[in-house]
């Protein structure tokens, strides 16, 4: 069906052949690689891209490197840390010119600037570097620092022929309680979003201030893409990037899944759906049951 143009899959790591076989059906839309540890898994992806006809988009960085943090931290307060962030961007868009992925996707903000208000200890980085503090920078400095990013990747978008797309990591006040941002996508309509449905429920459940469906609506204008997956939120996180299945009850402490669907039907029904999970953890059967599901709710009816 025309509907599955919009349905992407997730290679974490590596080209896994067998995750392709399972996850990725005809008519899907393309893959969305990260992390890649071998030159091999690149040629691997450029092959099969070649030979399937399907699209790639990248979730920076293409290239796992241990000795760099995954994500760039090109909002530092740190002059030398930004310009090195800029840099390894720069060095990951030449790496994967022959690709000619059709969007890069960087996490937004980085660092995270977390509200001082609430216990993020849910909340997983992989280095202290990643964040700061609402208190440690001015709504100002963030602005600024934001401009700046969106001309760059602005003009790398267009030298390099790539859409770039920011995700959504953990947000403060300054991202959700203010316009500076949508003014920015106006201003650069060639830069979009995407939204982490797990991502976004968590956060609710960690923040008494954050509304995940407020957030969806305020923002799904400008997004090309939902990360699709879902978690379990009952006294602590469990289960991260656990399919999507009908049979999973917000009441039992999982994800509103229906109801972001259906705000995303509302408000977007053109964005693409990249399932963002671990389908390793259910069967084949019940993988055709989380497509089914997803399609039926976005676009039948």
């Amino acid at each position: 069906m025309q509907e599955l143009q919009k349905f992407m899959i997730g290679q974490y790591g590596g080209f896994d052949y067998g995750k392709f076989q399972k996850d990725f059906k005809p008519g899907f839309y393309g893959i969305e690689a990260c992390s890649f540890r071998s030159g091999e898994d690149y040629l691997n992806l450029l092959k099969a891209s070649q030979q399937h006809g399907f699209h790639t988009g990248i979730h920076f960085p293409l290239r796992a490197d241990a000795a760099k943090l995954r994500d760039a931290l090109f909002l530092s307060q740190d002059q030398d840390e930004r310009h090195a962030a800029f840099g390894h961007i720069q060095a990951e868009l030449e790496y994967m010119a022959e690709l000619r992925p059709e969007y890069v996707l960087f996490h937004y903000p980085k660092p995270v600037i977390l509200d001082d208000r609430v216990d993020w200890q849910h909340w997983r980085f992989s280095d202290r570097r990643e964040y700061i503090f609402e208190s440690e920078i001015t709504l100002e400095e963030f602005i600024r620092r934001s401009e700046d990013l969106f001309a760059w990747l602005s003009r790398k978008g267009q030298e390099y022929g790539f859409q770039p797309v920011l995700e959504f990591d953990g947000l403060n006040r300054y991202v959700y309680g203010h316009d500076f941002l949508e003014q920015l996508l106006s201003e650069y309509p060639g830069i979009k979003l995407c939204l982490d449905t797990a991502r976004l429920y968590l956060q609710e459940k960690l923040d008494p201030d954050f509304d995940a469906r407020m957030l969806l609506r305020k923002y799904l204008k400008y997004a090309s893409l939902i990360h699709l997956s879902t978690v379990l939120v009952n006294g602590k996180v469990q289960y991260s990037h656990y399919p999507v299945l009908p049979e999973l009850r917000p009441e039992d402490g999982w994800a509103p899944i229906a109801d972001y669907l259906r705000i995303i039907r509302e408000e977007n029904p053109g964005v693409r759906i990249m399932f963002e999970h671990r389908s390793d953890l259910i069967t084949a059967e019940q993988l055709e049951s989380c497509y089914g599901w997803v399609e039926s709710l976005l676009y039948e009816g």
